[in-house]
């Protein structure tokens, strides 16, 4: 059993940033892949981002590639996801998510925190 919790969040104007954390609770952080979704209103949850398990891989979404960066260190357990250039599109609830698999598919992911609010204003 994994337990997550995001925390982070908050109202930033367009071009600023914001860096996201994800505390992970349990002795196996290290073979969990980690990802980042978002969920707008009305919308789908979306892929963000993803580290593998020893963090030599990363994967980012069209819409963020070149903004956001996510690290992880498994010696503290946390999941991370910087931000910068955020644009109002940016604003979501933010989850991260830990699977056994690198993949970008939401449904391939087998714990997920309660979600952390990004509001970016124009």
């Amino acid at each position: 059993q994994v337990q997550l919790v995001e925390s982070g969040g908050g109202l930033v104007q367009a071009g600023g940033s914001l860096r996201l954390s994800c505390a992970a609770s349990g002795r196996t952080f290290s073979s969990y892949a980690m990802g980042w979704f978002r969920q707008a209103p009305g919308k789908a949850r979306e892929f963000v981002a993803v580290v593998n398990g020893s963090g030599g891989a990363r994967y980012y979404a069209n819409s963020v590639r070149g903004r956001f960066t996510i690290s992880r260190d498994n010696a503290k357990n946390t999941v991370c996801l910087q931000m910068n250039s955020l644009k109002p599109e940016d604003t979501a609830v933010y989850y991260c998510a830990a699977g056994r698999r690198t993949q970008v598919v939401a449904a391939t992911y087998d714990y997920w925190g309660q979600g952390t609010q990004v509001t970016v204003s124009s």
